[in-house]
């Protein structure tokens, strides 16, 4: 649509379309009759708007992971707590100390390696969807620059009729 001169299509476009990436577009074709400076600094300024919305809830998995790992650890100090203390107490029957012992130091491995498991996949999500925010975050501002560039290559033939209108 910018190609052929036709901004107002090309906004109308991206306001059917309910992505971050079409309402940044669009915030710079309204301005299109603007100097490329108000062009850049529009789109900019709602890529600023988009992308904590984009990044809002990644950090949770991140936060998971430590906690998941601390849960772990937490689990696996209380079980050694419990199997010291069948060694070192002496109300405890010496036949009883070796299962009591044992079942600590279970207590403490269990603890361990459901908090690596459940650490090491929020990671893993984390990591993938860091990448995916971070591959649309460079989809953003390459689209802004192409837009830019678009425009300013073609501003002659650019009809800018309808284009305030179009945004609404």
């Amino acid at each position: 649509c910018i190609l052929a001169g036709d901004v107002a299509k090309a906004v109308k476009m991206c306001s059917a379309a309910n992505a971050p990436l079409a309402r940044i577009v669009q915030s710079g074709l309204v301005k299109v009759n603007r100097p490329d400076e108000e062009v850049q600094a529009a789109m900019d300024e709602a890529a600023l708007k988009e992308m904590p919305k984009i990044n809002k809830r990644t950090g949770y998995l991140a936060l998971f992971a430590n906690l998941a790992m601390l849960c772990g650890l937490f689990g696996t100090i209380v079980g050694l707590i419990k199997a010291f203390g069948a060694v070192g107490g002496e109300s405890i029957d010496p036949s009883q100390k070796a299962r009591i012992l044992a079942e600590g130091i279970s207590e403490a491995m269990n603890c361990t390696a459901f908090g690596l498991i459940s650490a090491i996949v929020a990671l893993m999500g984390f990591a993938f969807l860091n990448g995916k925010t971070q591959g649309m975050e460079d989809d953003i501002n390459e689209a802004s620059v192409s837009v830019l560039n678009l425009v300013v290559a073609n501003r002659q033939k650019v009809n800018l009729q309808g284009v305030e209108g179009a945004a609404e």
